[in-house]
């Protein structure tokens, strides 16, 4: 009798760690972003002027794999005579909480309206700690090929009522390998150099467990001489420091 006991509680409890491990294992996630904003500005660089744009996302993760599907919508471009979808980004990853850090890498590739697509492999390091210390080091592999480095930190402030505000501020260093890529004034120089800073502040505002409202301003500016040449070049209206920003409608489960 005994015996038959301490079978059925070994069996329950068996039961009870299985059911616990089911329930603890990771499930898929997926999120949906639809942003607007009155400027789209990447690496420093003004891709729009004077329109608002949308750009939406999807990104579904499982186990520290992810896979984001994201676009661009310039509503009123010159370029286009009107409004263009003139961008789509997929972006493959995989990160890994190592307890003090975290570390991940993957593919990045841009579909790009007029102009040669754009493929990108990075590697990311980050410090799970204040400020969120994180490297992330791109290549370029396609296009214009050339190594961008990415330092940036951000804070989390809890402002009550679930809200937070998200504070980030990061400085990048652009290498290039092309020789099509050269500095402005001197074009026999490839451009290398500290590149573009970058200030943001987003304000999270829950709506419920799965809806929130993302209210954001940036600025970013170039970080020397040479930048600033080069991105008055390439930006649409000629200037090198932006101010822009918008709301973001984020939908997670």
């Amino acid at each position: 009798m005994n015996s038959k006991r301490g079978i059925f509680l070994a069996t329950a409890c068996l039961l009870a760690v299985a059911a616990q491990v089911q329930a603890e294992e990771a499930k898929p996630t997926t999120a949906v972003d639809v942003g607007i904003a009155n400027k789209y500005v990447w690496r420093g660089f003004e891709l729009s002027d004077d329109s608002i744009v949308v750009q939406p996302g999807i990104t579904v993760g499982y186990e520290g794999f992810s896979a984001n599907l994201w676009g661009n919508f310039d509503t009123d471009n010159d370029a286009y005579d009107g409004a263009k979808w003139n961008e789509t980004d997929i972006t493959l990853s995989y990160t890994k909480d190592l307890g003090m850090a975290t570390v991940g890498g993957g593919y990045i590739y841009y579909g790009l309206d007029g102009v040669d697509d754009s493929q990108e492999l990075f590697v990311t390091a980050s410090l799970n700690t204040i400020l969120t210390p994180t490297l992330t080091i791109y290549r370029e592999i396609a296009y214009a090929p050339a190594w961008i480095a990415l330092l940036g930190l951000s804070q989390d402030i809890e402002l009550g009522k679930n809200m937070s505000l998200t504070l980030g501020a990061s400085a990048s260093y652009y290498y290039s390998d092309d020789d099509g890529i050269s500095e402005v004034n001197d074009p026999t120089s490839q451009y290398r150099a500290l590149h573009n800073g970058l200030i943001s502040a987003t304000l999270n505002i829950p709506i419920n467990d799965y809806i929130t409202v993302k209210p954001n301003i940036a600025y970013s500016f170039p970080l020397s001489s040479e930048a600033e040449d080069f991105i008055e070049a390439a930006s649409i209206s000629d200037e090198s420091q932006f101010v822009y920003g918008g709301v973001t409608l984020s939908i997670a489960y």
